[in-house]
């Protein structure tokens, strides 16, 4: 088992006050042990069907994670273990396109609704995030990879915490960005566009600081399953990035 992935003692404990409790019919076996063997599956970016026996029948781990994601477990149990680690000093906003697997064609009501687009990368889903200076990630929102990064802000930013300053790349230097984010009480440190005829006020220094979310985006795509997409339906491939995002940075 040393070689596996598997939840050390201290992780679960954090995690397990998280976990649903309105189990119906028979009790649920052992939580960490499967919890583990969900966590392997994006992590190696094996198939279900090839997941070690260690972590029980391979049915098990599947059903756990579709139906917890149907019901927005995963994406709560992050939200719920990072918004206890406080008030962020700064916050950062980017996002990453990944490139969707064939197998994740076939998604329910098509791929406008599931998160993929089409862009000069092919069929990609891009992942937008809010994340602190310490590379910690606390809110997530997936689109088709041809959405606009300035586009896709004006529903992200509805989950940014109370801080003082928000960092961003020329990608979001729109007048409609800029007005959101001031809105809220929060500077934003966006460096103009070169066609602006009126440069806003940018601080270098303190943008230095914005590689921080880039570095956040690079641990989260040493998932393999999160550094492409397999997942057909959006919820359940936002699950495993919000799975991947609660093992590395909040427990």
């Amino acid at each position: 088992m040393n070689d596996m992935f598997w939840l050390s003692e201290d992780q679960f404990a954090r995690l397990a006050p998280h976990l649903p409790t309105d189990t119906r019919g028979k009790p649920r076996v052992d939580d960490r042990r499967v919890i583990s063997g969900i966590i392997h599956g994006p992590k190696s970016g094996g198939r279900w069907v090839d997941a070690p026996a260690v972590y029980g029948p391979r049915k098990t781990l599947y059903n756990r994670f579709v139906r917890w994601a149907a019901k927005s477990v995963w994406t709560e149990i992050f939200n719920a273990l990072a918004a206890a680690g406080g008030p962020p000093a700064e916050v950062l906003i980017d996002s990453s396109a990944v490139k969707a697997h064939r197998c994740a064609s076939g998604g329910k009501r098509g791929e406008l609704t599931q998160a993929i687009g089409r862009s000069r990368g092919g069929r990609t889903t891009k992942i937008h995030a809010l994340s602190d200076g310490r590379c910690r990630p606390f809110a997530f929102l997936l689109t088709g990879g041809q959405v606009a990064d300035c586009i896709a802000a004006d529903t992200l930013l509805e989950q940014m915490p109370a801080t003082s300053i928000l960092h961003g790349d020329k990608g979001y230097d729109s007048d409609a960005v800029r007005r959101k984010i001031e809105s809220k009480g929060v500077a934003p440190n966006i460096p103009p566009k070169a066609n602006r005829r009126w440069k806003n006020c940018c601080s270098p220094f303190l943008y230095r600081d914005r590689n921080a979310i880039e570095r956040m985006f690079s641990r989260l795509k040493d998932f393999r399953r999160i550094a492409t997409r397999y997942d057909r339906l959006a919820r359940n491939f936002l699950a495993a990035v919000c799975l991947a995002a609660t093992v590395s940075y909040w427990l």
